[in-house]
């Protein structure tokens, strides 16, 4: 049997005599402290309700359904016969874009389904920042923002068929997310001192929030405005706190979220990296869908690109686009370019000398980089410009991403070649080449099978904890021991962003890989 955060329990209660006139309440408490059941049970007065005449009518043979809240083990449906084989949980990544949800077989841990679905705050704004003062000091705003942001879980759970079924769920989100979610005003989270609400919401009545659920909702808790409980869950799926080796975890996109540590200390900071790694500010670019350019190559002085949706996309087929020459055998019109296309482009950009260290179109290099509205670009695919000033907003949010790294790897004492695994987290380590990334110096020059795509790692920790209540005790481990790094008051953090500025940093023995591969690259462009 699973540890999880509910059980089901089957009971046969031994009928009342005069010799054994206990209550029915007590006749179940009982039944259930001899079932193994060693933590306090309350019964609510809508199940105590119920228990006549429903024990008559189950022959005094019942199924018990019990909810953690935190402290103790609460009733929450009472059923006739066994059902103990319906046992289902949810578990839930409450994005800022999307909201993803699994259902779970809470009896033998197995996954049912796993759904997603856009979350209902963007008619809001993209950006979180547009929500927050939509809603800022304005009750009935912020109710239409709490409502959508539990229409976008209710919609996730009609997609499982698990609106009547699950006992339990745990959603993990930044703090952002988590307030919304409470109908709380989040402009807090940005603003000085940022001192949130709630941090620690934990256990809530399921019906208090509107989500149909028979039992609690759990949210993870934050270690501060920046890091949220998406990151803490990301913790207790990659168990980075229980490790002998020291390990790195990074969270980036607009804002970047770091940890270094083991099972001896743990560091962790927040900051804002930039829209541009997700697409955003780029005046091409596009969130990760439909028509998004995602990956890029230059071979003999053409760009080829990879589309999504492309009817081809399996086999890997890419779009040429040259000087004089167009033609799109991947089936589906390039529209915008996404995170890992922007960082593709950027890297053989450089490789093939079409820019320089500081990023500088070079346009003897190439008929594809052309001048437009006063300042150089590269066409990248047919009507679709990649601007010099796209390129330097990009170079200073990878040098942000890189920055942070480095003073979390200073301020622990340690060189980067002691990290033993660095962890990438969400949609960007899943999607984004890890050499491209490495070329423009976002991530170390490291070994690459040390570069380790962590995934939905917020979705993952909430699966884990829904069927393993014991993880609720490191939760608390991982609180007490993170040390919260405030980059602001890093003296030389502007120092090291510009140092971090060039490609792939100011100093490139820091990367002899990428060294290595720009020599080979622009010896094959001489022959």
């Amino acid at each position: 049997m699973m540890n999880g955060l509910s059980q089901k329990r089957y009971l046969e209660l031994p009928l009342p005599t005069e010799d054994d006139p206990r209550s029915d309440q007590q006749r179940i408490l009982d039944s259930l402290a001899a079932a193994g059941v060693e933590e306090r049970v309350h019964i609510p007065v809508h199940i105590l309700r119920e228990l006549y005449p429903l024990l008559d009518n189950a022959k005094w043979k019942i199924t018990v359904s019990l909810a953690w809240n935190g402290d103790n083990w609460e009733m929450v449906e009472i059923e006739e016969g066994d059902t103990t084989a319906q046992h289902y949980g949810l578990a839930v990544d409450l994005g800022s874009t999307t909201v993803v949800a699994k259902l779970l077989d809470c009896n033998s841990g197995e996954i049912l389904k796993e759904v997603s679905c856009f979350n209902k705050q963007i008619q809001w704004g993209t950006d979180i920042l547009s929500r927050i003062f939509y809603c800022k000091d304005n009750k009935e705003k912020l109710e239409e923002v709490r409502r959508a942001t539990v229409e976008s879980i209710c919609e996730c759970m009609d997609k499982l068929d698990a609106s009547h079924s699950a006992l339990s769920m745990v959603i993990a989100g930044n703090t952002t997310m988590i307030h919304f979610l409470l109908g709380m005003d989040a402009f807090c989270v940005f603003y000085t001192p940022h001192a949130v609400h709630a941090d620690c919401p934990g256990f809530q009545l399921a019906r208090d929030l509107d989500i149909p659920l028979k039992g609690y909702v759990y949210c993870y808790p934050a270690k501060s405005n920046y890091l949220g409980g998406d990151i803490i869950s990301g913790m207790i799926d990659t168990e980075l706190y229980k490790k002998n080796e020291i390990s790195v975890f990074f969270d980036i996109g607009t804002n970047g979220e770091l940890v270094i540590g083991n099972k001896e200390f743990l560091l962790c900071g927040a900051g804002a990296a930039g829209p541009a790694l997700e697409g955003g500010v780029v005046r091409t670019g596009m969130r990760a869908d439909i028509g998004a350019v995602d990956e890029v190559k230059i071979r003999d002085g053409n760009i080829y690109v990879h589309v999504i949706g492309s009817h081809k996309e399996d086999s890997g087929s890419h779009e040429k686009n040259s000087g004089n020459h167009e033609e799109n055998s991947s089936g589906e019109e390039p529209r915008g370019i996404c995170g890992s296309g922007i960082i593709d482009l950027i890297a053989e950009l450089f490789l093939e000398g079409w820019i320089d260290i500081r990023g500088k179109l070079s346009p003897e290099k190439s008929p594809l980089i052309q001048e437009r509205d006063n300042q150089l670009c590269v066409k990248y695919a047919p009507g679709l410009y990649f601007y010099q000033k796209d390129i330097d907003e990009f170079i200073r949010t990878k040098s942000a991403a890189h920055t942070m790294v480095e003073i979390m790897l200073r301020e622990s004492g340690l060189d980067l070649n002691q990290a033993d695994r660095f962890y990438v987290a969400g949609a960007f380590g899943k999607h984004v080449s890890k050499e491209s990334a490495i070329t423009i110096g976002i991530y170390p020059d490291m070994d690459r099978d040390h570069i380790i795509n962590a995934g939905n790692s917020s979705l993952e920790g909430a699966q884990k904890l829904l069927l393993n209540r014991s993880l609720l005790t490191d939760i608390d481990q991982i609180l007490e021991e993170m040390i919260y790094i405030q980059f602001a008051e890093v003296e030389d953090f502007l120092e090291l962003m510009v140092a971090a500025q060039a490609l792939p940093h100011t100093d490139y023995k820091r990367y002899p890989t990428v060294m290595e591969k720009l020599k080979e690259r622009q010896k094959d462009i001489k022959l």
